[in-house]
């Protein structure tokens, strides 16, 4: 069974649709990772930087450390998901029938992507994908959108470059009375995103 790496959408940390997605993620046969967003940790370093004038390069610092927040608080809420820094970590997790949650703020220092609020964890999910050999990116969101090639506010700017070589999908609510049932079988839910971007960039 081919790995599969999952972005959990920061938005979804007051939702009660996060309980039901990670239970779909649990049914799933194969090695599972979570790439967690930023969510309330992000949007609080969103709205220091302007009052306090922190660079761009402390506000990606500090939003890769947003993104640990949110991963450990999933770890400590919901049962078989497990931290892990690097993908050896992550398979360690996998051989003991666990779901990996990323935490990337031993990876993010040779990771060389661009100090920039348009580089998100979508994108960094997808660095991720690459770095574990995995194939496969699901990226799970609080709202259904329109998957079709440049639909605005699908991801982040650069994330298209990044993800260049990955089966990439994109599920929000509507996609989650059907997705146990999927990733049972080993699929994934959600629709099927085809990037305009054919090569992949690594942004410096």
């Amino acid at each position: 069974m081919s790995a599969l790496v999952v972005k959990i959408g920061g938005s979804l940390w007051r939702s009660p649709l996060l309980a039901r997605w990670i239970a779909a993620l649990r049914a799933f046969p194969g090695p599972l990772t979570i790439v967690p967003g930023g969510g309330p940790f992000a949007d609080a370093v969103r709205a220091a930087q302007p009052t306090m004038g922190f660079s761009d390069r402390a506000a990606h610092e500090m939003a890769v450390l947003a993104m640990e927040q949110y991963g450990l608080a999933l770890v400590d809420k919901f049962a078989r998901l497990e931290s892990a820094a690097t993908p050896e970590e992550a398979g360690a997790a996998h051989a003991s029938g666990n779901i990996a949650v990323w935490r990337p703020s031993a990876m993010a220092p040779r990771l060389n992507v661009a100090a920039s609020w348009d580089v998100t964890s979508d994108s960094l999910s997808a660095i991720y994908a690459h770095e574990s050999g995995a194939a496969r990116l699901l990226l799970i969101k609080s709202v259904d959108f329109d998957a079709a090639p440049g639909s605005r506010g699908l991801f982040d700017p650069c994330f298209a470059s990044h993800a260049a070589g990955l089966d990439v999908f994109i599920a929000g609510p509507a996609a989650l009375d059907g997705a146990p049932e999927i990733l049972a079988r080993g699929g994934v839910a959600g629709s099927r995103v085809f990037l305009a971007s054919s090569s992949r960039k690594i942004a410096s």
